[in-house]
């Protein structure tokens, strides 16, 4: 399955997960890794299965490097009807009110634009005793699993 990991970090925890996870899938799939920063969402490619990975800054907001992004989309309105997707999100629940809102308001952005959403939107909490790549990395095989299911392209 062609598989592209795109990432929107504020410190460089989102990056550096996103990576693990390519490094994860790399022997079976054909992975590629971007920041959401490079990323033009009018040229996303239908053929290519996209795993979101973005944390959460301030008030519950995107991070830097999402936020041209979901700029965007919301400037050029793309149809992304032909887009899939999942997200993994990386937060903090000492931050109870905002917790996990900026990969929720991403998967909001692409939803809102045709992209369709494939397993549930995952939530790491730094604060809890899990790694992120514990959680990440068997959330990852699972959506891909449930993306070949669903599209039929071998996962």
């Amino acid at each position: 399955m062609k598989i592209s990991i795109l990432y929107g970090t504020e410190t460089g925890n989102a990056e550096m997960l996103a990576e693990d996870i390519q490094a994860e899938l790399d022997a079976a799939h054909d992975v590629t890794c971007d920041n959401l920063a490079d990323t033009d969402p009018t040229a996303l490619d239908p053929t290519r299965f996209y795993l979101l990975v973005c944390s959460t800054y301030g008030d519950g907001e995107l991070p830097a490097s999402a936020q041209p992004f979901a700029e965007a989309i919301d400037k050029a309105g793309p149809d992304l009807s032909n887009v899939h997707f999942a997200i993994f999100g990386l937060g903090d629940s000492e931050y109870h009110e905002t917790f996990n809102g900026g990969p929720k308001r991403l998967a909001e952005l692409m939803i809102a634009r045709g992209a369709r959403q494939i397993g549930d939107r995952i939530a790491h909490d730094a604060s809890g005793p899990d790694l992120a790549e514990d959680i990440a990395f068997p959330w990852a095989e699972q959506v891909l699993a449930e993306a070949e299911e669903r599209l039929g392209a071998p996962a």
